[in-house]
């Protein structure tokens, strides 16, 4: 009796997760009440670890080490910037055919692994998947997508760790898990949003990201901006209601493509993925890491968090087990996850090779062919008013570019006299 009691219980339980998981509030709850099961724990260890100066009794075992490394990171070394090993000459200057050669590679990257990974990615949340037997299937759990795209970024950038020389890594531990959690939650935001609004919508909000941007920069860095910086801001904002409104009439008043929740999670993903950048940056700024070293601390932790959530639920067997009866499926997730790591790489080298104001160019073209694309493909329409919306903030955006990159030479300019007479 006490037997069939319980297996009853347990029925009602499945049944309400079940239930949450079916609604974004529910599903997003769920996930948190995970994540908190690896946060709660780790926050009271740090504190103790803190409290108790344990660096001051640290042994030189392995398990002390890696206590340091996670809670207090690695004092950095001043005689590994003076070691001659590590000093090298300057690579010879590249000629121009070279540049257009290694500038064409770049963008033919960074357009095929994005370009594909956004395809794919509005084909697993918003189509239905067919097998051999007749069955029909449509896949929901944004998390288990996070997952696939982070483990295998993980991997690479262990690898690559492992391959090559890298400076000294002194920042502790503990401190990526912030930038994976907004990094976890704006993806899942980014999968989930497509279950409400068209990923034309997406796209554009992501190229809208410009003034949460500024917003956590305010708050966390206490930067401060210029007027064209404003300026633009408002233009992207005014193109994204239009956008909006447009979207909106091409599916007709009663239509729920752009919901309130659409909207609701396009703002959380936006502001998580302005923590991210924010975050990342002053860690760049006070621990001097490397790009790859910040890609593999941060897909580890959000492969430990997604892996604790998905078991915790029970869902990642009900994912893989999806995997399996529909074989479509695991060929999309698995160029999914091979875009997202290899983008993400193009993304580090692109950077360092030609710098921030040329990366940004490249991803806002792919940004509007991504929209162009995905309208082809999947037949989104849009009114006149989205076009000029698309139009406004894609205009906005490359005035921004040009603005900041004149401000910089001038500002150049004005330094030279000053060196010149020294």
């Amino acid at each position: 009796m006490d037997f069939l009691l319980l297996k009853n219980q347990t029925r009602m339980t499945d049944y309400t997760l079940a239930g949450l998981s079916e609604s974004w509030v529910g599903s997003l709850t769920l996930n948190l009440l995970c994540y908190a099961t690896v946060f709660v724990p780790g926050y009271f260890l740090i504190w103790y670890f803190k409290k108790s100066k344990y660096i001051e009794r640290a042994g030189s075992g392995l398990v002390p080490r890696l206590i340091t490394s996670c809670v207090y990171g690695q004092s950095y070394d001043k005689l590994a910037t003076t070691d001659p090993s590590h000093t090298r000459s300057l690579p010879p200057e590249k000629t121009l055919s070279a540049k257009c050669m290694q500038l064409s590679f770049c963008f033919l990257g960074l357009q095929v692994s994005y370009l594909t990974w956004g395809v794919l990615q509005e084909k697993i949340m918003t189509k239905e998947y067919h097998n051999s037997e007749g069955s029909i299937g449509h896949f929901k759990d944004s998390q288990f997508l996070v997952f696939v795209n982070r483990i295998l970024a993980f991997m690479l950038a262990a690898m690559y760790l492992t391959c090559s020389r890298q400076p000294r890594h002194t920042a502790p531990i503990y401190k990526y898990s912030y930038c994976s959690f907004s990094n976890i939650m704006s993806s899942w935001c980014q999968y989930e949003a497509l279950k409400y609004v068209t990923f034309p919508t997406q796209v554009l909000a992501k190229a809208s990201k410009v003034i949460p941007t500024m917003i956590m920069g305010k708050i966390i860095a206490s930067k401060k901006y210029e007027y064209y910086e404003y300026v633009t801001a408002v233009l992207i904002s005014i193109g994204m209601t239009l956008f909006l409104l447009g979207s909106t009439e091409a599916h007709g008043t009663t239509s729920s493509s752009t919901t309130m929740s659409g909207v609701i999670i396009l703002v959380g993903y936006m502001s998580f993925d302005a923590f991210t950048s924010n975050w990342q940056g002053e860690l760049f700024t006070q621990h001097k890491m490397s790009s790859v070293q910040m890609m593999c601390g941060v897909n580890l932790f959000s492969c430990l968090l997604t892996t604790t959530s998905l078991m915790q639920q029970g869902t990642f067997s009900l994912s893989l087990q999806f995997m399996l009866t529909y074989p479509a499926f695991f060929w999309d997730s698995l160029i999914l996850s091979v875009c997202s790591a290899t983008g993400q790489l193009f993304i580090y080298y692109t950077i360092s090779v030609f710098g921030p104001v040329v990366f940004i160019i490249i991803m806002t073209i792919r940004q509007g062919l991504a929209i162009l694309l995905s309208c082809f493909i999947y037949s989104h329409p849009v009114t006149l008013m989205g076009i000029l919306g698309i139009l406004l903030v894609f205009t906005a955006i490359f005035l921004r570019i040009y603005c900041s990159h004149r401000l910089k030479q001038v500002q150049q300019r004005k330094t030279l006299p000053d060196t010149t007479k020294v």
